[in-house]
């Protein structure tokens, strides 16, 4: 099928049809900017839509990440904006893959049909000259031969009249001789003109056209084949993201099946549960007797401490706990507003910041102290004096804070229905520095699990647990800063929630800084202001060969 022996005649259609496959390929590659633009659109109204639902900072969405649910929908909401990058993708890619490379081809695909066709009109112009140079020539040896005729006729008159000299008819006889000398002539060239025309025409459609129609068919034909490829592009663009955006899928069902109804519910328990035992049934209280009334006891009595009834027995309503309405006051110190439970929970948070808060500044003590050893030894560097006032202030408010701790023990003891004896206040305290120092207390046998949860003796002094406490962050605070032996890749997620420890995540690579001792511990590096212990079980070691020979732990 060849357009030049098909269509040899339809070379206006042909342009025509030329040019609407340009427009064509310009409709599509508008449809793929278009795309592009939703594409773009749609990753960025989703990115918005993922943060305008994540937690804020320091609210009650943040504290509510404790239930499997939130954590799932919050794991939801990473994989939607990781969803939305791939949809980026998707637009960059068709942008510069398909987009770029079709507005380029367009103006080659122009500019070729333009040369095509101005070829092909310079050939139909010159067949249109030679034609118009044959009619003319036809016409020439047409009109010579009527007036050759005319002549001849003017001579036979003139020579058959008796009364016309010799001479009119010898001069008619020239002129007749004349005229058909160039109707000769006229033959001649006519006869030239139509063997030169029928060459060229010939040439014309036999080779001139057919060749330049086999161009333009060539040009149509790779411009159905370049919108194919491209359509083929198209189309694997959106396929390459496909298994990214499944893991993404993956990730959401797994999050949506990691929710555990069970485990949420028992946090609901713990957020909420008062510590009161239900209402008992009320007793019947006879108001028919004549006699004085006596005083109903009613089975909610019964919950007393003592056993005795309780002798405001109207106002028994009073210790229906579940039913009374907050204080909108101020908030007692000892939070008695608050049932046994809730007011135990709040008592403990209260012993706890309290902790840190004396943790805190017995390390701002801990670093004056050197400071000031520092000035004993080398005067020149400062005074120390200066630092005295500030370490009796730091001390007046260590025992204060020591104070008031022991007076939020005293509460929580009574809430737990024990005595605040001492004994219970020196293992509650030594409890809290064994908290504050499990993270950097890097023994075998303190350590029992990769959380940093541990056991020690519960009787031990908690002067004892201070001193070896400030001990341990004097060698640790002296010490240099550890260069890297090495990398290591987190095989599991860990929490590191004791202080001494790093939160890593499954796959994260780390600096090594401090090999495992035999301890079960790791001590790494994220970044210059970052660095913990990690439990070596769960993340797998590379030691620089230069520093160490090379093992790995698993």
């Amino acid at each position: 099928m060849s357009w030049g022996t098909e269509l040899w005649d339809q070379f206006d259609n042909l342009d025509k049809h030329l040019q609407w496959g340009i427009e064509f390929v310009e409709r599509y590659n508008k449809f793929v900017k278009d795309r592009t633009d939703i594409e773009i659109s749609y990753a960025k109204q989703l990115r918005n839509l993922s943060k305008k639902y994540q937690p804020k900072k320091n609210s009650r969405e943040e504290e509510e990440q404790r239930f499997t649910s939130c954590r799932a929908f919050m794991t939801l909401l990473n994989e939607m904006n990781d969803y939305a990058g791939q949809h980026e993708v998707v637009a960059e890619n068709m942008s510069g893959m398909i987009f770029a490379e079709l507005a380029r081809y367009i103006q080659e695909l122009k500019q070729e049909k333009k040369m095509h066709f101005q070829e092909g009109r310079r050939a139909q112009q010159h067949i249109e000259s030679c034609w118009k140079q044959l009619e003319a020539s036809k016409r020439r040896f047409e009109r010579d031969c009527k007036e050759a005729e005319r002549a001849q006729q003017h001579f036979e008159k003139m020579d058959s009249d008796l009364n016309v000299t010799k001479a009119d008819v010898e001069k008619a006889r020239q002129q007749a001789q004349t005229r058909h000398q160039m109707a000769s002539d006229s033959k001649a060239e006519y006869c030239s003109i139509l063997q030169n025309f029928n060459k060229e025409q010939h040439e014309h459609y036999y080779t001139n056209i057919p060749n330049i129609f086999q161009k333009i068919q060539d040009l149509d034909e790779k411009r159905i084949v370049r919108i194919g490829d491209s359509m083929k592009t198209f189309s694997e663009v959106d396929r390459k993201v496909i298994p990214i955006i499944g893991k993404c899928l993956d990730e959401i069902t797994k999050a949506a099946e990691s929710i555990d109804e069970k485990q949420d519910t028992q946090l609901v328990i713990e957020s909420f549960k008062s510590g009161f035992e239900q209402p008992g049934d009320v007793e019947f209280e006879d108001f028919s007797q004549s006699m004085k009334r006596t005083v109903s006891e009613s089975s909610l009595s019964n919950n007393r401490p003592d056993g005795k009834p309780d002798s405001k027995s109207g106002k028994s309503k009073g210790k229906l706990w579940p039913f009374i309405k907050k204080n909108k006051g101020s908030v007692p110190e000892d939070f008695n507003h608050l049932p046994p439970e809730q007011r135990r929970k709040k008592l403990q948070q209260k012993i706890d910041e309290i902790n840190k808060e004396i943790q805190k500044e017995s390390d701002e003590r801990d670093g004056l102290t050197k400071m000031k050893d520092v000035y004993v030894k080398n005067p020149q560097m400062g005074d120390p004096g200066s630092v005295a006032p500030r370490l009796a202030e730091i001390g007046q408010t260590i025992e204060k804070l020591r104070q008031e701790s022991q007076k939020f023990e005293a509460w929580l003891a009574e809430v737990e229905g024990r005595l605040p004896t001492k004994s219970d206040q020196s293992r509650r305290q030594s409890e809290m520095y064994e908290s504050q120092s499990s993270a950097v207390n890097n023994c075998p046998q303190d350590r029992e699990s990769p959380d940093g949860s541990y056991t020690e003796e519960q009787s031990q002094d908690p002067q004892l647990k201070v001193a070896a406490q400030n001990e341990f962050d004097d060698e640790f605070d002296d010490e240099e800063v550890l260069t890297s032996i090495g990398t290591c890749k987190a095989m599991y997620p860990f929490e590191g929630q004791n202080e001494g420890t790093i939160m890593i995540t499954e796959g994260e690579t780390l600096t090594v800084i401090e090999e495992d001792k035999g301890d079960g511990w790791t001590r790494v590096r994220r970044s210059e202001d970052e660095e913990g212990y990690v439990p070596t079980s769960y993340v797998e070691v590379y030691l620089d060969k230069s520093v160490k020979g090379a093992m790995t732990y698993i």
